[in-house]
């Protein structure tokens, strides 16, 4: 593949991520916040009442800060990051995955990222908000996630190249149900064997978590939805519209 058209995605890959990650902003702090705030008042309260109405530490970093500044930070640096590694997937699997094109592929590649890298992680270990989860567990569970991460990518993986390689003999459709059926098998043989944690203390409020829960969720369908609606018509444009030999030879995979 060109080198220089490579860089033309991974560029694109990365402003889509940032305007991904801006509308990501929104649906966090506006839908979000708000309930991070309430878990906060609910773990200084259990604070308060531990340390009898004292041993409260000063913040290092204001919540206002952490709400504006430092979620904004997080969420374009995490889009300029994710749109980048994005784009080079999208690079290789243009073209192979099937005859799709450029929008279409973008929104697949998109679907599959939310898919694996979040919800089925998020199915079993959800996010707590503050005052949820035992401080001693943090690592384990932080470290179990990101297992079950990389065992959901390295499951789709497999899921596509099965898929592939059976449809010659069962048909697109057929090997597509067998690969869907085997990579959901995998996918529940790992919920049942990696441990869970069930630490939501009995006084926090069960509407609270959901809804915490949720944001997050929706977070996350707002970048990977406005990523592939955004990378995908910024690939359209340098593909279909009139680049020439360099979009010609990004559209026709190697190998």
């Amino acid at each position: 593949m060109n080198s220089i058209s490579v860089r033309a995605l991974l560029v694109r890959g990365m402003i889509a991520g940032v305007i991904a990650g801006a509308l990501a902003l929104a649906v966090a702090y506006f839908l979000g916040e708000s309930q991070v705030d309430a878990a906060i008042a609910i773990e200084e309260a259990h604070s308060h009442a531990a340390h009898g109405g004292g041993g409260e530490e000063e913040e290092l970093v204001s919540r206002t800060m952490q709400a504006t500044g430092g979620l904004a930070t997080a969420l374009l640096v995490f889009g300029v990051a994710v749109g980048g590694i994005a784009a080079l997937v999208y690079a290789y699997a243009l073209g192979r995955i099937g005859n799709f094109g450029p929008r279409a592929t973008a929104a697949l590649i998109a679907g599959a990222a939310l898919l694996t890298v979040y919800v089925v992680p998020f199915l079993k270990y959800p996010a707590n908000p503050p005052a949820v989860g035992n401080p001693d567990t943090i690592g384990k569970r932080t470290t179990l996630f990101f297992l079950m991460v990389a065992l959901s990518l390295l499951l789709a993986v497999a899921a596509v190249i099965i898929g592939k390689r059976l449809a010659p003999a069962l048909g697109n459709w057929n090997a597509t149900i067998v690969a869907a059926a085997g990579f959901i098998l995998a996918v529940g043989l790992a919920y049942a064997f990696l441990p869970s944690f069930d630490e939501v203390g009995k006084d926090f409020p069960a509407s609270l978590l959901w809804k915490f829960r949720l944001s997050t969720l929706a977070v996350q369908t707002t970048f990977w939805a406005g990523f592939g609606l955004i990378f995908g018509y910024l690939t359209e444009r340098l593909l279909v519209s009139g680049n020439g030999a360099d979009a010609r030879r990004v559209a026709t995979p190697v190998g």
